[in-house]
C-alpha cells in the first residue's frame, strides 16, 4: 500500500517570524488521519526569518533530528551544547529524562530552512544526548545514504529508536532501489525537485505513506533531494 500526501495537504502556520509546514498534527494543527505514521510522529518543514528563533523550551522522550537545507540553525542547550548547524549536517537530540534547548537564525541577511524531525523512542527516561555530523554531498548523489540508525552504522547519527533515515539526492538518469522489509512501515518524503518513487510522481514538499511493501524504485529525478524513513508500526512494537 502506498497513499500519496500531498504537499498542499499539509498543515500550515504563518506566525511572522516562522513559516511551518506540518506533515503530521502539530501544534494548533490537527487532523486525526495524520496523526504520525508507526513511530514517526512530527516533520516540520520550517523557514525562520533572520535574526528570529524559538526561545528555550522542553522536550522529554522523544529523538528529535534537525535535517539544515539552507542557511544555519543555532543550537543551545541545557547538557552544554552551543553548536552551528549549517546545510548537509544532521542533528540528533535525545531528549530523554528531560532537555531544554533553543534554536535561532542568527544571519542577519537569510532565512533558515531545515526539517524538524520527531521519532518515539524505543526507551524512556534515558539521559539526553546530543549528536551531530556532516554527511558529504557526494555520498548522497544517486543513492539513499543513511544518516540516523540505532546503532549509528556508516557515520550516521545513533537513535534511540527502532528507525532509520536515510537521505538521498537523484537527478537525470539517477536511479536507486531499496529493499524494504514488508512487515515494518516506510515514509518518503520529498524535500525539493521532482523524483518518481514506484510509479508515483513527487513533487516538492509531497510525502508517500508506505506500508505491506517489498521495494521502492527511486528514479527520474530533477533536482531531488529525498528522505526515506524505515520505521516500526508504532513506538511500543
Amino acid at each position: 500500500m502506498i497513499q500519496i500526501r500531498k504537499s498542499q495537504d499539509r498543515g500550515y502556520a504563518d506566525h511572522g517570524w516562522l513559516k511551518s509546514f506540518h506533515s503530521f498534527s502539530f501544534a494548533g494543527y490537527h487532523d486525526p488521519q495524520f496523526m504520525g505514521w508507526g513511530n514517526l510522529r512530527v516533520i516540520n518543514e520550517d523557514r525562520i526569518a533572520a535574526g528570529m528563533g524559538f526561545g528555550k523550551h522542553g522536550h522529554r522522550n522523544m529523538e528529535i533530528i534537525s535535517y539544515v537545507l539552507s542557511g544555519e540553525l543555532a543550537h543551545q542547550d541545557s547538557i552544554g551544547n552551543v553548536k552551528g548547524i549549517p546545510p548537509g549536517d544532521v542533528q540528533r537530540m535525545s531528549a530523554g529524562s528531560g532537555v531544554t534547548h533553543s534554536e535561532f537564525n542568527h544571519a542577519q541577511d537569510q532565512t533558515t530552512h531545515f526539517l524538524q524531525i520527531w521519532i518515539e523512542p524505543n526507551v524512556l527516561e534515558i539521559p539526553p544526548g546530543y549528536e551531530q555530523t556532516t554527511i558529504p554531498l557526494i555520498e548522497k548523489q544517486g543513492k539513499l545514504r543513511l544518516v540516523a540508525s540505532p546503532d549509528g552504522a556508516d557515520g550516521s547519527v545513533k537513535l534511540f529508536a527502532d528507525a532509520k533515515v536515510y537521505a538521498g539526492l537523484f537527478d537525470h538518469s539517477q536511479s536507486a532501489q531499496v529493499e524494504l522489509d514488508p512487515k515494518r512501515k516506510a515514509y518518503v518524503h520529498l524535500i525539493r525537485g521532482l523524483l518518481e518513487v514506484n510509479g508515483q510522481h513527487l513533487t516538492s514538499g509531497d510525502a508517500l505513506l508506505i506500508e505491506n511493501e517489498s521495494q521502492l524504485n527511486f528514479s527520474h529525478g530533477s533536482d531531488a533531494e529525498v528522505l526515506l524513513f524505515e520505521l516500526s508500526h508504532s513506538s511500543h512494537s
